[in-house]
């Protein structure tokens, strides 16, 4: 990924022959109309100034007006006294819309309206944790595929590499993010959530759960090596994540922050302090996930925003770059993120759809079988995929139910006739009958 351009800065322009100029442009409703009509997307310099080039105006005097009209609605957060410290962001119509549909959406009071179907939740919950542990992960370099990874959730089975222990390490420590979302915020919990999450996977183990003790740290290309980010000295890093904590707690506020806001500036905050030696993004992700569930948005235990970082993750490092090199204005990685959750949303809008189409679909086809909802999903599974061989563990990890459940499920569908069993040693694996689609009626998909 390449460097963005840094912007250009109000003090290069300080003098009569501009502060002219700008009165002129500001006098210029052409000009105004058609900045109003490009700050609905609040474009970062290098968007911004191809857009204003066909103006009679020089870009960079154009992006500095318009800065002082950014500046006029902006909310400033100072984290510590600390020179960098001061962060700000802008809440343009976009920005306000997204907040609006979340509220909307995410939040607890339609919790019983059907959004996920009730006995689907837990199977859900499961699989969403796990899509999320896999792409966090895999944003941080492991190497691995969805399909491999969950395979090894599933079945329980030891990790066979690094990649692997970081996925499991990321799972697990978003099952404890959830178990602490009543809990306040403390140094003390980051740590355990940055130990959790490097368990095993550090060049030094002493560096787990521990933050750094040097300024080596930094962010650079993989390919070029060229630094994109430096942060700042170590030696007062307890000192600012004790203030974290506060602001995540609300400690010294003195306004409303909406709390997806807040959660998001957290996220960031994770990037910008960069506290750690490794693991500092899976950290920021996962208290971003503990912040909005400890505000009520359950809806975020279904959704994997980092799978959808995956796909262009070029624009998450931009996201970052463009708010530290535009004075800490955190609005660019706000929007980004809400960008990203927007599109989580409806994945799983359409997940869900096509699932409970599914299941409609299926139990026509077996709806005088004494079947239950899990054992039609394992039907519906196994049309998907012929080949696969499950086991006790497999679906009671799947459907976050109890072992003799699981046993009783799979035992049941072989009573019936779908699936037939086959001993591996000790473990039991069930595989579908030779007759499973003729039993069925017709091939489903």
């Amino acid at each position: 990924m390449r460097l963005p351009e840094k912007p250009p800065l109000w003090k290069e322009f300080q003098d009569h022959k501009f502060i002219d100029e700008l009165i002129k442009m500001l006098q210029d409703k052409d000009l105004i109309s058609k900045l109003s009509a490009i700050e609905r997307e609040y474009p970062y310099w290098d968007s911004f100034k191809h857009q204003v080039k066909p103006l009679p105006y020089e870009p960079a005097k154009v992006w500095v007006m318009n800065k002082m009209s950014r500046e006029q609605n902006i909310t400033r957060i100072k984290i510590a006294d600390d020179p960098g410290f001061e962060f700000k962001y802008n809440t343009p119509s976009r920005i306000l819309q997204y907040l609006h549909e979340f509220d909307m959406h995410l939040g607890g009071k339609l919790e019983g309206r059907g959004i996920i179907p009730e006995q689907d939740k837990t199977r859900y919950l499961i699989s969403s944790i796990m899509e999320e542990a896999i792409a966090s992960s895999q944003l941080e370099g492991a190497a691995t595929t969805r399909e491999i990874a969950k395979e090894m959730l599933r079945s329980n089975r030891k990790p066979a590499d690094h990649s692997e222990k970081m996925i499991l390490n990321n799972y697990r420590t978003m099952q404890k993010a959830l178990e602490l979302k009543d809990k306040k915020l403390t140094p003390e919990m980051i740590l355990s959530l940055h130990a959790s999450i490097t368990k095993d996977t550090l060049t030094d183990p002493v560096q787990e759960g521990k933050f750094r003790e040097n300024d080596k740290v930094q962010v650079v290309d993989g390919v070029t090596g060229e630094v994109f980010y430096s942060p700042p000295h170590f030696a007062k890093i307890g000192e600012w994540i004790q203030k974290f904590c506060d602001f995540a707690n609300g400690v010294h506020d003195s306004g409303f922050i909406h709390p997806i806001i807040r959660g998001i500036m957290l996220h960031f905050l994770i990037g910008y302090i960069h506290p750690y030696v490794d693991g500092n993004g899976r950290t920021a992700r996962t208290v971003f996930y503990w912040y909005l569930l400890s505000q009520g948005y359950w809806l975020i235990e279904y959704m994997s925003i980092s799978r959808i970082i995956l796909r262009a993750p070029a624009g998450y490092s931009r996201a970052y770059l463009y708010s530290e090199y535009d004075e800490n204005d955190v609005t660019y990685f706000i929007d980004y993120n809400l960008r990203s959750m927007d599109a989580a949303l409806k994945s799983l809008q359409e997940y869900i759809a096509r699932k409970v189409e599914g299941r409609q679909r299926l139990y026509s086809l077996i709806r005088n079988e004494p079947v239950n909802e899990r054992q039609a999903e394992i039907l519906r599974m196994l049309l998907t995929d012929g080949g696969v061989g499950l086991t006790i563990k497999s679906v009671q990890n799947r459907f976050g139910v109890v072992y003799q459940t699981a046993r009783t499920d799979l035992m049941g569908l072989q009573e019936l006739g779908y699936l037939t069993e086959k001993k591996m040693g000790r473990k039991m694996l069930f595989f579908r009958a030779d007759d499973f689609e003729r039993k069925l009626g017709h091939k489903f998909s």
